[in-house]
């Protein structure tokens, strides 16, 4: 099958009547002359523009059921009334809705791979296979980030003891081993939720399998000061000292990582998963990406949860992205501010460098990667004038505008509608669950 449309957004420039042929769910040829068979079916989606679907390289899912409920509130005080008051609550068919409600939005926003970081695994692995389970309905791609997690204070359905959880993650990874829509990886929480042991075991069961492993690390200042009172380094040298730190690591935030940890972590080969909107919404910090692009470091976006980012879409990361890195440089009076970063270095973390940080062949318009697709309006006046494309796409561009995504060659949306799961039953399980919910 081909699929094609009057221009696609490659390698940041816009290629006009660019067409991609799909066998298997991959693309096996790209090009603007591709030759065609008399008996070969030809989907043109006319005046749209095809980009590479987007990868979300971090989120949590059944967060999506808390928004508006911890908006504005400090940290703490979110996390007793909304999040542990609720989450524990749950079950399967909780975990499920808030998953449904997550990716099908996602998907009307252009989204086709996302990495859940999941850690309501509630003593097994049947709220894991509820996430898989909505991803799969509705047609998406999905990471889950299986999480490792042993702090106290947290609800008994977080916790696991580390030969547990190695047990558990290792009998999901072999469940979907096979699958190319599912990829199991391992996820430690973070140095404040999960002792070195935990960590230890997170890390160790990613190698055993050969996938990334993923960790919340230097999101807000105090997990800084915690570090250095528990380990006496700072986050990203405290992974060091254990001998884990390498390529196979994904970091999230990074908020306040120092230039020796900056450093460090583009020697390792290390990557980062930033999620810019999340830290303004919670006043985390600036991580330094701009720094950490020259150094080398490969950087994915993600969303995070729908309580510390109200919006799913990556295409707001990217803007978002972009935006951080100017004016966190002009209030450091760096003359050159509006140039720290480009809008096309930014469209790249949001897919294919998505792609490559969770280890997928997603994210490029090119052979041999998966075909998933996102099509755009070239009429939405968000994309006019036709004067940049790329830059159209991370600056202006309103989801309005995107009408068409598909996964693997097949559509999950079309015309701006769920194509698997109608939207409305979606609602409706929603309001169900949360009817007699309170901020």
């Amino acid at each position: 099958m081909i699929l094609t449309s009057d221009v696609a957004l490659v390698d940041g420039k816009p290629l006009p009547h660019f067409a991609v042929r799909v066998e298997d769910g991959k693309i096996v040829a790209a090009g603007q002359q591709l030759p065609l068979s008399p008996d070969e079916k030809v989907l043109n989606l006319g005046r749209r523009a095809m980009l590479p679907g987007a990868v979300n390289a971090h989120n949590h899912s059944f967060q999506s059921l808390l928004r508006g409920f911890g908006d504005d509130l400090p940290f703490l005080e979110w996390r007793d009334r909304a999040l542990y008051r609720y989450s524990p609550k749950l079950g399967r068919e909780g975990v499920y809705t808030g998953a449904l409600m997550a990716f099908g939005e996602m998907a009307l926003h252009g989204v086709t791979t996302v990495c859940d970081f999941f850690y309501l695994n509630d003593g097994g692995n049947e709220n894991a296979r509820a996430v898989i389970a909505a991803a799969r309905a509705l047609g998406m791609r999905i990471v889950l980030a299986r999480c490792f997690y042993d702090w106290d204070g947290a609800p008994a359905q977080y916790r696991e003891t580390a030969g547990d959880a190695r047990k558990r993650f290792a009998e999901l990874h072999k469940e979907f081993s096979g699958a190319r829509d599912v990829m199991i990886c391992a996820a430690p929480h973070s140095l404040h939720g999960a002792s070195e042991a935990m960590i230890r075991a997170g890390v160790e069961s990613a190698q055993e399998e050969g996938v990334p492993w993923h960790i919340h690390l230097a999101e807000e200042r105090y997990q800084v000061d915690e570090a250095l009172k528990r380990y006496g380094a700072h986050p990203l040298h405290a992974i060091e000292q254990m001998g884990l730190l390498g390529p196979d690591m994904v970091a999230v935030h990074g908020c306040w990582f120092d230039e020796n940890e900056r450093a460090l972590l583009a020697e390792r080969g290390a990557k980062l998963a930033y999620n810019p909107n999340s830290n303004m919404f919670l006043g985390d910090g600036v991580t330094d990406i701009v720094d950490l692009v020259a150094r080398g470091v490969k950087i994915a976006l993600g969303t995070d949860g729908g309580c510390s980012n109200s919006r799913v879409s990556v295409y707001d990361e990217m803007r978002a992205c972009a935006l951080l890195q100017k004016v966190s440089r002009a209030m450091g009076e760096d003359p050159n501010a509006g140039q720290a970063i480009d809008a096309e270095t930014c469209y790249k973390m949001g897919t294919e460098w998505g792609g490559e940080v969770l280890g997928l062949p997603v994210g490029k318009l090119a052979m041999g990667f998966e075909a998933d697709l996102t099509f755009v309006d070239l009429d939405d006046p968000s994309l006019w004038p036709e004067q940049s494309l790329a830059k159209n796409i991370v600056y202006s561009l309103s989801s309005r505008a995107i009408t068409d995504v598909f996964v693997a060659g097949k559509p999950i949306v079309r015309d701006r509608a769920l194509v698997n799961v109608p939207l409305a039953e979606i609602g409706e399980r929603v309001r169900k669950l949360t009817h007699d919910w309170g901020r």
